[in-house]
């Protein structure tokens, strides 16, 4: 079975959840493992939050995620055409006692791959992707 949709959204903070929503209820849908479920969730809500919070220069800005959930794996595009990114300028590590910066790491931590890129029309594209199934430890443990 296989579930894809695009969505422009308003770069604002309700549309976060809205899409976090939508996305939830599709793996939902496909009777995806609730922890899998939770950690496409939580990071594709930390790409939009990055975009709300860094994106939004004019009032009509909006952004665009893009979802693709087959038998095997869901991947989500997030895209904008805020500030540059520089993925190389983050820190590696999160910081003591800060805030700021954690979702990259979050978001490194929950999903299988994590790619970056800007397209030469200026176009943010965080890209998520992730296996639908929790694999088994080895031997069967």
């Amino acid at each position: 079975m296989n579930i894809e949709f695009t969505v422009r959204l308003p770069v604002d903070g309700h549309s976060v959840p809205f899409i976090r929503g939508m996305c939830r209820q599709a793996l939902e849908h496909l009777d995806v493992e609730t922890a899998v479920v939770d950690a496409i969730a939580v990071a594709l809500t930390e790409a939009c939050a990055n975009v709300v919070q860094h994106s939004g220069q004019h009032e009509d800005d909006d952004y665009e995620v893009h979802v693709d959930i087959d038998d095997l794996r869901c991947r989500i595009t997030v895209a904008d055409n805020g500030q540059a990114f520089d993925p190389d300028a983050a820190p590696s590590e999160p910081r003591e006692g800060e805030l700021a910066g954690r979702g990259m790491f979050l978001m490194q931590a929950l999903v299988d791959t994590l790619s970056f890129q800007r397209d030469s029309g200026g176009h943010n594209r965080f890209t998520l992707e992730k296996r639908l199934t929790i694999e088994p430890l080895p031997g069967g443990a």
